[in-house]
């Protein structure tokens, strides 16, 4: 569960330079929704990523299916954790008892326990490391989501900046009115079609 928690944290922090890198300012039209700043005909907007990400159903869905796997990965490693153990404990035993036609063949069986288990510590390696790749490929998918969205949204709204806020990390003090996170998010979920197959 930790690394899909430090996994979560990755994602969020690529949201956050989603939005830096969204301020792309090519169709403007000048509407009075947005304040602009003094002197300046700047129009600035901001995005709560924390509300966005909770909110948005493609996130939420691409979230469960990633607890779902590793929830899997998770049963199949103690499975066979648990099968290595027995036969360990199976081996340990007869060791102890003699049970062992000659030494050699202690050896072996030896041998065959310690491999495998190297094998399943080689599984757990690989199957985390195609979490973590699909996990990133999901941040990738989500970040183009996102960019082309706002790219079609701010051709509407012209705004010179959108600026993303994690936490208040971001941006110590905003008006609300400069706030167009549910905007973002009813637009992104307006246009989200849930995949059928799971």
């Amino acid at each position: 569960m930790k690394k899909m928690n430090v996994l979560k944290g990755l994602l969020a922090l690529a949201v956050v330079f989603l939005f830096a890198q969204c301020t792309d300012n090519k169709g403007t039209s000048t509407e009075a929704s947005a304040p602009a700043v003094a002197g300046t005909n700047m129009k600035i907007a901001y995005v709560e990523v924390d509300s966005l990400l909770t909110k948005y159903r493609y996130w939420n869905d691409l979230n469960e299916l990633m607890i779902q796997k590793e929830e899997n990965i998770r049963t199949t490693l103690n499975e066979k954790a648990k099968e290595l153990d027995g036969e360990m404990r199976e081996f340990q035993r007869k060791l102890e008892n003699n049970g062992f036609a000659s030494r050699e063949r202690a050896e072996q069986e030896n041998a065959r326990l310690l491999q495998k288990q190297r094998d399943l510590q080689l599984l757990q390696e690989k199957l985390y490391a195609d979490l973590q790749a699909e996990n990133q490929k999901n941040s990738l998918q989500l970040r183009d989501s996102i960019n082309s969205f706002l790219k079609v949204y701010n051709q509407k709204k012209g705004y010179s900046l959108i600026i993303s806020n994690t936490q208040l990390d971001n941006l110590l003090f905003a008006d609300k009115s400069l706030d167009i996170t549910q905007e973002i998010v009813d637009g992104l979920n307006a246009r989200y079609t849930p995949s059928t197959k799971k």
